[in-house]
């Protein structure tokens, strides 16, 4: 998968005015492109001569032909060089910011509620189908940790992170704690583990109880065996689905499709392909765009998604979010609602 913006470049300037115009005429009218087309579509050249850089993009693999007697289409490798290449992406303008920011009324005191809404307005902008994978709990930020006492020999232990999560666990004691311990305990916590991600909090523990000096820290020692207690198990980042219909849209044209149609939900239902998929997009900053068998999804080998991380949290990204409509897509517009939408997550985490 090459990412956005870093494909190579080896047509020349003549190729690189014909493959966008078709790549253009394509993705808007979804039929084959042929050279009287392009002629009239400003390109300053004879039918022949645009007929014989047709043949030469289709040699390349950029072009296909789906019929003998019919013009080319681009292939995913094609798409994937205009996306890389050819595509000039605008930023919104600052009216268009606005506007899109009147449709974001999302909550700041509910991180999955943020979430959901989110991926609803995105899915309505773009009339695809949007996929969120939630926070990933080694990545997050420790904001709070509490130790509360329920009974003589049993606490809940109240840990809540920079997202917003909030995950509560049962810890039971040798021997009763007296509240001012508890007290303490508290306060040495939060001093020494807040602010740390979850991974960052696990090797400190760690490295602190093996360390020389809790031979002489009781109370120290008690807290960070708590602590080590309380920590949640190893934990799934969530896939959240919004605009699932517009995945039947996208196929409904070709009565033939019903099985591709059952085999696409399938693939979105199992979630944890595309989960997969989205993290990919965590290892490196920016859009990602993955053009039909780039996402290795069989049954999605007709789509494209474009994927963004959002929020973050000691320079890496928290979760990611992303885009699946048809490879005719208006990448434009999807790339930059996907990076507004990104955009809005990050803040709406950032005011936690």
């Amino acid at each position: 998968m090459v990412r956005f913006g870093e494909m190579s470049d080896p047509l020349n300037h003549r190729a690189r005015k014909i493959l966008a115009a078709i790549v253009h005429e394509y993705l808007h009218t979804g039929e084959a492109v042929g050279s009287r087309t392009i002629t009239r579509r400003g390109i300053d050249l004879s039918p022949a001569t645009v007929r014989n850089v047709m043949s030469d993009l289709e040699e390349a693999g950029l072009l296909k032909q789906p019929h003998t007697s019919a013009g080319r289409v681009p292939t995913d490798q094609g798409l994937r060089f205009f996306v890389d290449s050819l595509l000039k992406v605008r930023a919104p303008s600052p009216k268009e910011r606005e506007e899109l920011l009147q449709r974001y009324q999302i909550p700041t005191d509910d991180l999955d509620a943020a979430l959901k809404d989110a991926g609803r307005v995105l899915s309505e902008l773009s009339s695809h189908t949007v996929v969120l994978v939630t926070p990933r709990p080694e990545a997050d930020v420790l904001d709070h940790v509490e130790f509360v006492r329920l009974r003589e020999n049993q606490l809940l232990a109240v840990l809540v992170t920079k997202s917003g999560q909030v995950q509560n666990k049962i810890v039971h004691t040798a021997e009763p704690l007296p509240l001012d311990d508890l007290e303490r305990i508290n306060n040495y916590l939060n001093h020494a583990l807040g602010g740390l991600t979850l991974d960052g909090v696990i090797a400190k523990v760690r490295d602190e109880l093996q360390s020389e000096r809790m031979k002489y820290q009781a109370l120290e020692k008690r807290a960070l065996e708590l602590s080590a207690q309380a920590l949640p198990d190893a934990a799934q980042a969530q896939v959240i689905i919004e605009g699932q219909s517009k995945l039947i849209e996208a196929l409904a044209d070709d009565p033939q499709n019903l099985d591709k149609i059952k085999a696409t939900f399938r693939a979105v239902e199992e979630k944890r392909q595309l989960g997969e998929l989205l993290e990919e997009t965590a290892r490196a900053p920016g859009i990602r765009v993955f053009i039909g068998a780039e996402m290795q999804i069989e049954e999605l080998r007709d789509f494209t998604v474009v994927a963004s991380p959002y929020g973050e949290s000691e320079d890496k990204p928290l979760g990611t979010l992303g885009v699946i409509g048809p490879t005719r897509m208006n990448y434009q517009r999807v790339i930059n609602l996907v990076d507004f939408t990104a955009q809005i997550l990050s803040g709406v985490i950032g005011k936690r």
